[in-house]
């Protein structure tokens, strides 16, 4: 009969003929080292996305703003993460993060814009 090794610090194992793990710590080091790149890049995303709803929340205080691209980027924000397009009938495209949006205007403008519930 095949000795069976634990997957992450290569005990023995024992019990059960399809274990993989000798403990819970075991199973939980190797799936975190497994899926440590994968975790990263959510991680970095949601929080690019976190930091822009911060900015345009804080922007747009009344639920429709002008701002300009300029105050956008000192507050760090980046063009590059959003969670949805909506493009209407005339042809106005709107980025949204979650609830916030914004239009790209003339002359390096935006309107911020909060979508109702």
């Amino acid at each position: 009969m095949e000795k069976k090794e634990c997957l992450e610090c290569e005990e023995p194992l024992k019990g059960r003929i399809d274990k993989k793990f000798c403990s819970d710590y075991c199973r939980n080091a190797f799936n975190n080292r497994v899926n440590k790149e994968g975790k990263n890049l959510i991680r970095n995303i949601n929080n690019r996305l976190r930091k822009n709803y911060k900015i345009l929340s804080e922007l747009n205080t009344t639920g429709k703003t002008k701002v300009t691209r300029t105050k956008l980027y000192d507050k760090g924000f980046d063009f590059q993460f959003f969670t949805s397009i909506y493009t209407t009938k005339t042809r106005n495209t709107y980025f949204y993060i979650y609830d916030e949006g914004y239009l790209p205007l003339e002359n390096e403008t935006f309107l911020l814009i909060k979508k109702e519930r």
